[in-house]
């Protein structure tokens, strides 16, 4: 199909009106807005533009900082009921919000900390219930200091070595790998026996300043609290729960609202300014344009000149893509390859019809071809995911083909029935006796695109007044004529009737056109009358067209021979598919269909996924090369995006 024609619409009006003429593009949800000043540049260096901090983004930043819980998300909603509430009222309100849900959170979150500190002091009084004193009494001593931990064994043997300093270690408890205790020493000496059981690896325990008792009191203490601490978490998350479900709608209404100012104050950044108006640039499909020009009627101050957009205006025209039902889908591999310009080819019914062909003629089975449509239906129901409607149409191109290849989940003979049914003796194509055959098709087809693409190229490149690339170059008439030449005269010779390559066919079809194209860039400025200006000399314009020319020669054999895959392909099924069941043979009756089952799940998983790769690549490299440039804008209408994330 083809590109969304596209209409130039520049808006004037007072600076006063500016909000409100934003406001109408947003709602037209058609306009792509562009840069105003640089589209003014050539025409006036008076025009600046408007450099301001948006001031909703600290209230945006405010709103989505409240943490309204897990199963809370901020989103797009109605926001009628607020919307002739001022600026200064939503702050007022929300920061009563704010308060409320900052309370509970804070309480929350306190008492999460009290937990979590006496859960870890419960794991750290594990080890010292062998310590029969009060913890309190050892940390209340004047004149000596007391440290808890667990020292490795082999450390633990090494302290007979400091038998004369002034500390004591005392084990009460060995998990075979350390010794947990508890070393004291006088206050003077203190930090000298640190930094010994500090060289011995001894790790400490910091136990908090509410454990005075022994630690079996201590852990049960502990526990009492705890189950405490829990309760009152509990009561506090029914809270929040509640002010959530009352004011949750509140807090998401007014995210929206100031998200939507904050939106619509950074596209006036888009503006370009003079004194006390404005000017605004953007570009609208054609066919909405009278809708969008009765949106501003309400706009005294405003007014709208439309013109063609092309290549006169400074700013990339916006590419929206046309296509139909059938080859819809397949945009996905268009803008994953990049977008045409907008003077340019909208290739995709090109690639869908393609595509779905050479997959169904690639990866032909009926069985396998239905299950795979299958999946893509269910997907496209589930996801609404492009990949899947596209899976719908490559799945049935593979059931066809498998009618005419006579396979069906890899049992050969299963549709024999069929054609005898409506008068066939056997099925259309026998894979495995017509080698040679597949292998002359596949290059017939790979010859047929390479053509049309060319062909593609020619008119597009006319469109654009590049006679290089639509009559002197390789993709051009000239490149044309001696790929047919070659191709016509290479046919005749391999069905023996007759050699086309005379002196005045060669001279005519092949020799002037590569002179062509040799000479393609001077022969272009000559006939759109430009200048040609040589670059680095004589000799290196002849060196590099010699190559560039036979680059282009060898470049048909190569880009030809490339779809001999195609065929490789019909082989690699047809013999995988064969190892399948001679593998369900080989087994016991009983596993059989288990094999076949098994078998046809990797076949259409593994060389599904290989041919659908394959296929685009011979998409992208032999036919897009030829014609497609893919540097085109997508076209984005302006409006309002709900994402919490700001920059």
């Amino acid at each position: 199909m083809s590109i969304e024609k596209m209409e130039f619409l520049s808006i004037a009006g007072l600076l006063k009106d500016l909000d409100r003429t934003l406001e109408k593009c947003v709602e037209s949800g058609c306009f792509h807005i562009g840069d105003a000043k640089k589209e003014s540049a050539a025409s006036s260096e008076e025009l600046s533009r408007l450099d301001e901090e948006n001031p909703y983004k600290n209230l945006v930043k405010r709103i989505t900082a409240v943490d309204a819980g897990e199963d809370f998300d901020f989103c797009e909603t109605d926001t009628a009921k607020i919307n002739n509430m001022t600026i200064d009222d939503i702050e007022a309100d929300f920061t009563v919000l704010e308060k409320e849900f900052k309370e509970v959170n804070t309480a929350i979150s306190d008492i999460s900390e009290q937990i979590k500190e006496r859960s870890q002091a419960l794991v750290q009084l594990k080890h010292l219930k062998g310590m029969k004193i009060d913890v309190g009494r050892l940390f209340n001593c004047s004149h000596i200091k007391v440290r808890f931990g667990k020292l490795p064994d082999e450390s633990y043997q090494k302290l007979s070595y400091y038998d004369n300093k002034t500390f004591i270690f005392i084990p009460y408890d060995d998990d075979d790998s350390y010794k947990w205790g508890f070393y004291f020493a006088p206050i003077d000496s203190i930090k000298e026996t640190d930094n010994i059981f500090k060289s011995l690896y001894f790790e400490r325990i910091w136990l908090p300043d509410f454990i005075t008792d022994t630690p079996e009191e201590e852990e049960e203490k502990l526990r009492v609290k705890i189950n405490e601490l829990e309760k009152q978490k509990t009561i506090l998350r029914k809270t929040k729960d509640a002010l959530v479900s009352q004011k949750g709608e509140r807090l998401n209404q007014y995210f929206c609202r100031v998200k939507y100012l904050y939106d619509l104050f950074e596209l006036r950044k888009n503006a370009a300014v003079y004194k006390d108006k404005f000017y605004l640039v953007g570009f609208v499909p054609k066919k909405q344009i009278k809708r969008v020009e009765k949106l501003f009627d309400a706009i005294d101050s405003v007014s709208l000149v439309v013109k063609p957009a092309g290549n006169e205006n400074i700013i990339k025209t916006p590419v929206k893509l046309k296509n139909n039902r059938f080859s819809r889908p397949f945009s996905m591999f268009v803008e994953m390859y990049g977008l045409p310009s907008y003077n340019g080819f909208n290739p995709t019914t090109l690639v869908a019809v393609t595509y779905t062909l050479l997959f169904g003629i690639m990866f032909g089975d009926l069985g396998q071809g239905l299950v795979i449509s299958l999946i893509g239906y269910f997907v496209y129901k589930k996801k609404g995911a492009a990949l899947g409607a596209i899976l719908q149409r490559i799945g049935l191109s593979s059931a066809f083909f498998g009618l005419i290849y006579g396979s069906v989940l890899g049992f050969e003979e299963a549709l024999n029935p069929l054609y005898k049914l409506i008068g066939l003796k056997h099925k259309p194509l026998e894979i495995m006796e017509n080698t040679m055959g597949i292998l002359i098709g596949a290059i017939i087809i790979g010859v047929i695109i390479i053509i049309i693409s060319i062909i593609i190229n020619i008119i597009t490149c006319l469109r654009k007044k590049d006679y290089v690339g639509s009559v002197f170059g390789n993709n051009g008439i000239a490149g044309l004529v001696v790929f047919g030449a070659l191709l016509a005269g290479l046919a005749v010779m391999m069905t023996g009737k007759g050699n086309l390559f005379t002196l005045p066919y060669v001279l005519c079809l092949i020799v002037l056109p590569l002179v062509l194209m040799f000479f393609r860039e001077p022969l272009g400025c000559l006939v759109s009358g430009k200048k040609f200006r040589l670059e680095g000399g004589i000799g290196d314009f002849l060196a590099s067209n010699f190559f560039e020319v036979f680059e282009f020669i060898l470049g048909y054999a190569t880009n030809t021979l490339s779809f001999v895959r195609i065929g490789g392909f019909i082989f690699s099924h047809a013999g995988m598919m064969s190892v399948v069941m001679m593998l369900s043979e080989s087994v016991a009756k009983g596993a059989s269909p288990i094999v076949i089952v098994l078998g046809n799940i990797f076949v259409m998983g593994m060389e599904g996924l290989i041919v659908g790769i394959q296929v685009l690549r011979l998409e992208f490299y032999e036919v897009f090369s030829r014609f497609y440039d893919g540097d085109g804008q997508p076209f984005e209408p302006v409006g309002i995006n709900y994402d919490k994330n700001i920059d």
